[in-house]
């Protein structure tokens, strides 16, 4: 999956706390580097400085350790999920560097509530100052509708795998 992506382009790893996190993180942040791709470990800053990547994904509910992620490792980019109005404020107070707004779209996350919609979502891009990216439902189709909506980009997990083989999802 990492090699069909865009140089530009950023991937986030999510161990989950796996007994070989280390050993796949190193893995995945190889492919990314040979690519032209920022690498991100989701919620782990120790993985994180381990794997030498760009930086830090945090989920809401761990947007006020983006300080403690900064001070340890001064370079990392650190991005935020975000689904309101107060945790995109709660998040750039922490000082995050970019968030993912989820869910636009329908998805099917088992952790994804109540879409947004291209509105609210273009809305909450307004009056936040981070960069913001859509995440839920985002696909070939549903990103056409996004072009208007001022996000800095695009965020996706199924969307992006669509058309990809077995032997490819990496």
């Amino acid at each position: 999956m990492i090699a069909r992506l865009p140089r530009g382009s950023g991937v986030v790893f999510r161990a989950f706390g796996a007994a070989d996190a280390i050993v796949q993180g190193r893995k995945l942040a190889t492919l990314a580097r040979r690519r032209g791709v920022a690498f991100f470990v989701g919620a782990d800053v120790g993985l994180a400085i381990a794997l030498n990547a760009d930086g830090v994904h945090l989920p809401e509910r761990l947007t006020g350790r983006a300080g403690g992620c900064r001070a340890l490792r001064r370079r990392f980019w650190l991005t935020a999920a975000a689904h309101s109005l107060p945790a995109i404020l709660k998040a750039e107070r922490a000082g995050v560097d970019g968030l993912v707004v989820s869910p636009v779209f329908a998805s099917q996350s088992p952790s994804a509530g109540r879409p947004l919609g291209v509105l609210a979502f273009a809305r909450l891009v307004r009056l936040a100052a981070s960069p913001v990216y859509p995440l839920g439902g985002v696909n070939a189709g549903s990103a056409r509708r996004l072009t208007t909506s001022g996000a800095h980009g695009l965020a996706a997990i199924k969307g992006l795998m669509e058309g990809v083989g077995d032997g490819d999802r990496r």
